[in-house]
C-alpha cells in the first residue's frame, strides 16, 4: 500500500470512529428529532439543499474565478453532508439532537437530491452532467449511516460498555484524523500553494460565509439551531464534491481546492463558533 493511500485509509477510518462515537450517544429521538418539527425540517433542506448551490452558481457566474475552482465550489455546494457536524455543533452550544438528526437525514436524503442536483446544474450551464446515485449512496452508507446506526446497537444492547468506549473511540478518532490531515496537508503543500491564489481564497470565502450567514438566519430563533444549521450549511462533505468532479471534469483534479477549502472553511469557523458561544453565555440567567 502506498503512503498516500495509507493516509486517506486513515482519514476514512478516523471519520467512521468519529461517526460511530455520535451513534454511541444517540437514540431513535434524536433522529425523529426533526420530523418532529416539519417547520425546522423544511428550513434546514432549503439552507442546504437549494440556497447553497445557488450562492455557487451565482458565485461561479459573478465572478471570473479559475475554471477549477468554479467546478469545486459547485460540487461542494451540491455535497451536503457534513460528517462532523454532530462534534462541532456541540463545541458552538448547538442542540445536539438537531445536529444528529440533521447529519442522517441529510446523508440519506443526498442519494436522491445529489445526483439530480448534478443533472439540474447540467441542464443550466447547458452541459451533461450525470452523478450515479449508487456512489452517493455507497459514501453515505458506509461514512454515516452504517456507523451511526452499529454505535446506536451498541447503546442499545450494552449501554455500560457504550459510555465506557464513547471518549477513548472519540480520543483514537481525533488523533487519527489530526495525522491524516496533516499528512494530506504536508503531501499536497506545493498543489495547495498554487491553487492558493487571491481569487480562489477569496471564492471560497464568500462561499464558507455565505453558508454561515444562511444557516444562522434560517435556523430560526433558537441559538442552539441557527448555530447547527449554520455550520451544516457552510461545511459540505468534500469525498462527495471529489466524485462528483471525477466523474463529470476527467481533467479537474479537484484535491487541491478541496483542501484548501477544508483550511479556508476550519480557520472562519473559528470566530463564528467562539462568537456564538459568547452569546450562549450572555442568554444565560446569572
Amino acid at each position: 500500500m502506498e503512503l498516500r493511500q495509507l493516509v486517506i485509509l486513515t482519514f476514512q477510518v478516523s471519520i467512521l470512529l468519529i461517526v460511530f462515537s455520535f451513534g454511541l450517544q444517540a437514540t431513535s429521538r434524536d433522529l425523529l428529532y426533526l420530523i418532529r418539527r416539519p417547520g425546522l425540517l423544511g428550513r434546514s433542506l432549503l439552507a442546504m439543499f437549494v440556497v447553497m448551490p445557488l450562492v455557487a452558481v451565482s458565485l461561479a457566474l459573478m465572478f471570473n474565478f479559475q475554471r477549477t475552482v468554479e467546478i469545486d465550489v459547485v460540487a461542494l455546494a451540491i455535497s451536503a453532508v457534513p460528517p462532523l457536524l454532530p462534534s462541532r455543533g456541540s463545541k458552538a452550544g448547538g442542540h445536539t439532537s438537531y445536529a444528529l438528526g440533521l447529519m442522517v437525514t441529510v446523508a440519506v436524503l443526498s442519494t436522491v437530491i445529489v445526483p439530480a442536483s448534478v443533472e439540474l446544474i447540467g441542464l443550466l450551464v447547458g452541459r451533461s452532467l450525470a452523478m450515479a446515485p449508487s456512489v452517493v449512496a455507497r459514501v453515505v452508507l458506509v461514512m454515516i449511516v452504517l456507523p451511526v446506526m452499529t454505535g446506536m446497537v451498541v447503546r442499545a444492547v450494552l449501554p455500560a460498555v457504550a459510555d465506557r468506549i464513547e471518549k477513548p473511540v472519540v480520543r483514537v478518532a481525533h488523533v487519527l484524523l489530526a495525522v491524516a490531515v496533516l499528512a494530506l496537508l504536508a503531501g499536497s503543500a506545493t498543489a495547495i500553494w498554487a491553487e492558493a491564489d487571491v481569487s480562489s481564497i477569496l471564492a471560497i470565502a464568500i462561499f464558507v460565509l455565505g453558508g454561515l450567514t444562511v444557516g444562522h438566519v434560517m435556523g430560526g430563533p433558537e441559538p442552539d439551531h441557527s448555530v447547527v444549521l449554520a455550520l451544516s450549511t457552510a461545511c459540505r462533505h468534500p469525498g462527495i464534491a471529489v466524485a462528483i468532479v471525477a466523474a463529470n471534469f476527467p481533467d479537474v483534479r479537484p484535491g487541491p481546492t478541496i483542501l484548501l477549502y477544508v483550511i479556508v472553511s476550519a480557520i472562519l469557523c473559528i470566530p463564528y463558533i467562539a462568537w456564538n458561544r459568547r452569546q450562549l453565555v450572555a442568554t444565560v440567567p446569572a
